[in-house]
């Protein structure tokens, strides 16, 4: 898939299977509307989500201007990362 070329469900997509993953749970147990600490992500995993995020979309977090809430929820972070992307 081209990365440049993904919506926003398809970007929430991948960040709910690599949740899953961190997680070690199936994606469908994942909800992209869920905070993330409610979903057991842990400090640990949130920082293997942030490196996750800026190796699989190009993006330098630190430069994006994302804020405390685009890190809310999977689908939040997704629309953001969109936004970023655009």
């Amino acid at each position: 898939m081209n990365k440049d070329k993904m919506t926003t469900k398809d970007i929430e997509a991948v960040l709910t299977r690599q949740a899953a993953a961190i997680l070690s749970v199936s994606a469908d147990q994942v909800k992209a509307d869920a905070p993330l600490h409610t979903l057991g992500v842990d400090s640990l995993g949130f920082v293997e989500l942030l490196v996750f995020i800026e190796k699989e979309f190009k993006i330098k977090l630190m430069e994006s201007g994302m804020t405390r809430d685009d890190f809310r929820t999977i689908h939040a972070l997704a629309k953001c990362i969109s936004q970023v992307k655009g």
